[in-house]
């Protein structure tokens, strides 16, 4: 679950520019497999590479998965050759065009057009010595993506544990166009169905359909495999193995699979020899599923299917398995969309149960008792409901997912009040006469519940390396913590916007029905991987950016021109539109344009535009925007260290300031000014030689008192910057100034812009809270017993709306305000963050600041808010095709009407979430949505960043819930649960999470698996951890944080969750864990090989490691009372863990292997973060310990459930809601 560094950087020929879309329709060419000397991908049609050589990529280290080991089966190396945008795009449409003329000076750089191809120099970060190398270059279009027929069934079974000496060549499995996602399940001894789902454009018919997942019985036996090692064949009590059945109609059993996930797929097109596998002596028959069976009867012998008839996987081919340990393995994908059952178990069993022996007590293990123990007695499940039987369901009816009580079968299960009348179990397995047993309560195993960890692995393992965006439509991306490199062949990249379903609900009924939301996530600058392509700059000189003349949607891959050219058709309002003589062009018999080769705004889904004038304020082209830095230099700031801190580094953290792609040097101006009681302007002209002070005392109505010389460039003013901010550090040294003002220092600063007529920021440091009698004064109102009650909000709410207003002002004029906060008590966040809120700006608190332990911290952040990029004056708009609209927004920014998000900046760690309703019924075809985000570089020029996607329209709920986005969706929710938190008490936001998820997985129950019975609960593959991040959600600070929080802290939180990208979200919500001392070295380089995770629960630390434990905000090494003495003396250089300093925060600098291995792990998982994580060492049994346990959320806390008593708690309500 570690970010990844960014890898080495790759020589390449020409930049890839993934291809020019294919018409609807037209088939993209299949790929070809060349001998085994080649070792390469050439597509069957377009002509041949033309120029450019081969892009040149360093290979992937030992054990990581290529995109060659996934898509090539004659290439075992892992190489392929790389084509030129030139004949991707003939080899894709076979178009033929002339040479492109392209100069790259650093990879990754994007293309800038101007009529004909011209491409400038880029910025990319410089690789580092711990990068994670990049896979193989991408493959030409058609190879990956395409049209999806959702009637091609793929085939997948599971392998039986076969006998010694049995037969173990098995076929290998069939590719996915969706990109590793596991192929659905095949029906055993029939062959797949051709019309089981109702087809639509591009739904994959191999995604992930649904886990059944059943709570377990109470005991479980000793042995239970821990859930990191590979499931052991598991096998009924008469040596029968445990049989795994679709719940679809008609179906038949298929085996549990004894192999881990598979890390291999095939590319489109390729087909697997399939051989059926000769059935081993003495193998026992299975059992049929419940499927092939009225309910309450015993099997036909005549459906039951011998696993001589079934179809078998490759054993070199692993089969991805949602297998829990100890148990029968879960199909990932079924025909139609129902997947297998396992039943849950509601309460303690009565005795008098036949052939049941009692269950034995367990205790409570100790932390170091690792991944199998139990949970202790205060992480059960809800309390047992009255009158309910334990029995044995069906052979093959449903699955166990949990313990199992001794003596039972693998598939016995609980009947809950509502659910199937209970039913005897065949004569072989229930003795006749046995006694009747008491029983104790079921105890379930966390253990056993679906885990992120092992999601996340997974989906890293099959989906990682080059992903194609798809067209026409867009693909089903992976995960977020997942590292891909995205190729844009149409749709923009994931990374800029993903949305929630990947298929358009057809009616708002469904929405209503389902409660899934439809959104979509916009980070219209989020950093994108070295080796993918920055959007390119399109420049139609005083032609502007071609739009459809009635919605003004921008031209994208997606419009359809008719007449020979002269015209093309909107897919957002179907409108047609006259070509302009300038941007005209021929089409060729595909009904493609001839230039599309030098148009990226008709091929590629991301992609910018140069603005006109008339998209300037006042028609006027914008100046080049500024940084201003004001710095408080009260006696607070004096003596924490504040001013010695900033004053001393700012110049050399100057370097970094953004710049343009071919920018040497940035065009940012800067200023500085200093405040205590009066502000104080600083005369940078390089004329003057030295800096002179100018002094604002009128603090009711404030001025500039200079425009030139306050903003300056870095090269004009070097000599007088530096001396300025020696000066400062000792023109205050001796200041006994205490109370200081706030507001109307913004205010000077957004007058100092409006006079300079320039966008930019205000990075103001400050420390108290601003008291002074001046606009925007303050007063003391810390209560923090109110936190976690209904009267919360009188201290999350602004007392005034003073900075609110204030904010307002600064985004109309283009200016944002970054608040760096170093407070010793409480400064009233919850009203001071209005001011960052409103103007896409951010908010740092350092509280109780020291030089010695925060200086660094500090530093690093102020270092990423300074160089990362950033757009100024930005204004986004988000346009859907006609029967859909955008209703809801969620983000930091200013709204004026209800369509256009207004920002004073947005930079690449901002994203929005913007939801969308029906206006009325979706036609069949596909839907569209495009944002576009029109800013001011920072070079000053007003360009447009357009990013589009297109989606399948379906009414079908088995396929919205086969292409639901959980990480999309989950950071929707946090977000929507966020904004509630201003309007409703905290009970009700909590019940409000709870209720939302419930009826998302009753509507996927009652609709795509009617035939399960009641008491079983059933999680659709892509939501089975909505549960679990629904539990994360209510428990987070920033939603219930009480009274064991600050006012200040909890104010934080909340409006920092507002602007996170999806990533940050998810790991705020579910923090990392892994093992720091069992880190592998390798001696020669000294190069770390990262452990794998573990669960974010208490018993899976062992007291004889330590861990590393970190969420995005702040980060633990805890450190076990039994770890080894020699680990504690090289990282930590203490003789014994209880002799740890743990007062300090960062690990010290010794020369040994382990301490260097240690700290590149603490900067490796920093990198990249919008902040950098304060380390607390925290020793076993500490004091300090309990407040670290809040973050392993699946344990119980103070007042919040478990994540097995929050997913016995969604089950009630899913029962409810049915029944």
């Amino acid at each position: 679950m570690l970010p990844p560094m960014p890898p080495v950087s790759a020589t390449f020929g020409q930049p890839a520019y993934g291809g020019v879309p294919q018409s609807k329709g037209q088939p993209f060419p299949q790929p070809q497999f060349l001998g085994e000397q080649n070792k390469a991908f050439v597509p069957t049609a377009g002509p041949p590479m033309q120029n450019g050589q081969p892009s040149q990529f360093v290979h992937p280290p030992a054990g990581s998965t290529s995109y060659a080991q996934q898509t090539s089966v004659a290439n075992a190396a892992g190489s392929f050759v790389s084509q030129s945008p030139a004949s991707l795009l003939q080899a894709r449409n076979g178009v033929q065009s002339s040479q492109m003329s392209v100069v790259n000076t650093s990879p990754g750089a994007p293309p800038v057009f101007r009529g004909s191809l011209v491409n400038e120099a880029g910025k990319v970060p410089p690789p580092t010595a711990h990068a994670t190398h990049p896979p193989s270059a991408f493959p030409p279009p058609g190879v990956c993506s395409g049209s999806m027929n959702a009637a091609a069934v793929p085939q997948n079974t599971f392998l039986p544990g076969a006998p010694p000496g049995g037969n173990s060549d098995v076929s290998q499995p069939t590719g996915s166009t969706y990109g590793n996602v596991p192929p659905a399940t095949v029906i055993a001894n029939r062959p797949p169905p051709k019309d089981t789902m109702p087809a639509a454009p591009t739904l994959p018919s191999c995604l992930p359909s649904s886990t059944a997942q059943s709570l377990p019985s109470d005991s479980v036996p000793s042995s239970t495999v821990p859930a990191s090692q590979p499931d052991p064949p598991s096998t009924l009590p008469n040596g029968q193995p445990p049989v795994l059945s679709n719940v679809c109609s008609g179906t038949g059993p298929v085996a549990p699979a004894a192999l881990p996930p598979s890390t291999h797929s095939f590319p489109l097109g390729v087909m697997p020899n399939v051989q059926p596998m000769q059935q081993p002596a003495g193998l026992p028959r299975p059992m049929p599923s419940a499927a092939s069976m009225m309910p309450n009867m015993p099997p036909s012998p005549g459906n039951i299917v011998p696993p001589s008839q079934m179809i078998q996987p490759n054993a070199g081919r692993p089969m991805p398995t949602n297998a829990i340990p100890g148990m029968t393995p879960v199909a990932r994908n079924m025909i139609s969309g129902q997947p297998p059952m396992m039943p849950l178990p509601s309460g303690a069993l009565p005795p008098g149960v036949p052939g049941m022996p009692p269950t034995a007590g367990i205790g409570m293990m100790p932390p170091g008792g690792g991944i199998g123990n139990t949970m202790p007695p205060n992480m059960m499940g809800y309390p047992p409901a009255t009158g309910t039987e334990y029995m044995d369901g069906p052979p093959g009816a449903a699955q166990t997912m949990g313990m199992q009580s001794a003596g039972s079968a693998p598939n016995a299960m609980l009947h809950v009040p509502g659910g199937a009348p209970p039913m005897g179990g065949p004569p072989n397995m229930m003795g006749p006469g046995a006694p009747a047993v008491p029983q104790q309560k079921p105890r379930l195993d966390p253990n056993l519940m679906p885990s992120a960890v092992q999601v996340i692995d997974e989906d890293r393992s099959t989906r990682s390396g080059p992903f194609p965006t798809g067209y026409p439509t867009a693909e089903f991306p992976p995960l977020t913590t997942t590292e891909y490199i995205a190729q844009d062949q149409g749709n923009c990249n994931p990374k800029f916007m993903r949305t929630t379903l990947y298929v358009a609900p057809a009616s708002s009924d469904i929405l209503k029905n389902s409660q899934l939301p439809f959104t979509v996530a916009v980070a219209p600058f989020a950093p994108l991987h070295p080796n993918e392509m920055r959007p390119p700059v399109v420049d139609l000189l005083d032609l502007g950016p071609v739009r459809c003349h009635r919605c003004k949607a921008y031209m994208c891959p997606f419009m359809e021109f008719q007449d020979g050219g002269r015209r093309f058709k909107c897919p957002f309002c179907l409108a047609s539109t006259t070509v302009e003589e300038p941007y005209f062009a021929h089409l060729d018999h595909n009904g493609r344009r001839t230039d599309i080769q030098q148009r990226p705004e008709q091929y590629l889904g991301s992609y910018e535009f140069v603005a006109t004038k008339p998209y300037c304020k006042n028609g006027v082209r914008p100046k080049e925007p500024a940084f201003i830095f004001m710095l408080d230099v009260s006696y607070t700031a004096v003596h924490c260290g504040l001013v010695s801190v900033f004053c001393r580094n700012i110049r050399r953290l100057l370097d970094d300031l953004p710049r343009d792609i071919g920018e040497q040097k940035s065009s940012l101006r800067v200023g500085f000014a200093t405040y205590d009681q009066t502000i104080h302007f600083y005369n940078l002209k390089s004329a003057m030689g030295q800096p002179q002070m100018l002094v604002v005392g009128d603090v009711n109505e404030v001025f500039v008192p200079l425009v030139d010389g306050f903003l300056v460039t870095l090269d004009e003013a070097e000599v007088a910057i530096q001396s300025l901010l020696t000066e400062i550090e000792t023109m205050f040294a001796e200041t006994r100034i205490t109370e200081t003002m706030l507001g109307p220092v913004i205010e000077a600063g957004l007058d100092a812009l409006k006079c300079a007529d320039r966008a930019g920021k205000l990075f103001i440091f400050h420390t108290n809270l601003p008291i002074m009698e001046a606009p925007g004064k303050l007063k003391n109102r810390d209560d923090r017993k109110l936190l976690g009650t209904d009267k919360e909000r009188g201290v999350l709410t602004p007392a005034i709306d003073y900075y609110s207003r204030l904010g307002e002002e600064c985004v109309k004029s283009g200016c944002a305000v970054d608040l760096f906060l170093f407070p010793n008590s409480f400064v009233d966040v919850a009203s001071l963050s209005p001011i960052c809120t409103t103007t896409g700006g951010s908010l740092y608190k350092y509280h109780y600041f020291e030089m010695q332990k925060d200086g660094e911290r500090f530093l690093a952040d102020l270092t990423h808010d300074i160089s990362r990029e950033i757009a100024f004056d930005v204004m986004m708009r988000v346009r859907t095709s006609t029967g859909l609209r955008p209703t809801g927004f969620f983000g930091n920014f200013f709204m004026d009407n209800s369509t256009d998000m207004e920002f004073g900046v947005i930079d690449s760690d901002k994203a929005v979430h913007v939801e969308i309703r029906h206006d009325d019924r979706l036609p069949e075809g596909d839907a569209y949505i495009q944002s576009a985000s029109l800013f001011t570089s920072c070079s000053g020029q007003r360009r447009l960043r357009i990013h589009n996607m297109a989606l399948p329209v379906s009414s079908d709920y088995n396929q919205l819930y086969r292409v639901a986005d959980s990480h999309c969706l989950v950071s929707f929710l946090f977000k929507q649960a966020e904004s509630m938190v201003h309007e409703k008490a905290p009970k009700d936001v909590r019940e409000a999470v709870t209720s939302r998820c419930a009826q998302m997985l009753a509507t996927y129950r009652e609709k795509c698996s009617e035939q399960a019975p009641l008491g079983q609960l059933i999680l659709p593959e892509c939501l089975k951890l909505l549960p679990l991040y629904g539990s994360c959600i209510i428990r987070n600070d920033a939603i219930s944080g009480g009274s064991d929080v600050t006012v200040d802290d909890r104010a934080w939180m909340m409006q920092l969750v507002a602007s996170l990208r999806i990533e940050e979200t998810m790991l705020m919500l579910y923090p990392n864990v892994f093992p720091i001392s069992d880190l592998q070295l390798d001696q020669p380089t000294d190069e770390v090989a990262f452990p794998a995770s573990v669960r974010a629960s208490y018993e899976n630390l062992s007291s004889e490691k330590a861990y590393l434990i970190y969420n995005g905000l702040m980060m633990f090494v805890w450190v076990g009372l039994g770890v080894a003495q020699q680990w504690v003396q090289d990282v930590f250089n203490a003789n014994s863990v209880t002799q740890l300093n743990t007062e300090n925060h960062c690990v010290p600098e010794r020369d040994n292997a382990y301490s260097r291995a240690v700290r590149r792990v603490l900067d490796r998982v920093n990198y990249g973060k919008a902040r950098r994580m304060k380390l607390f060492v925290i020793r076993q049994q500490d004091a300090l310990e309990a407040w670290m346990k809040r973050f392993l959320v699946e344990d119980r806390s103070s007042s919040m459930p478990s994540y097995v008593d929050y997913l016995c708690n969604i089950h009630r309500e899913i029962r409810g809601l049915l029944s």
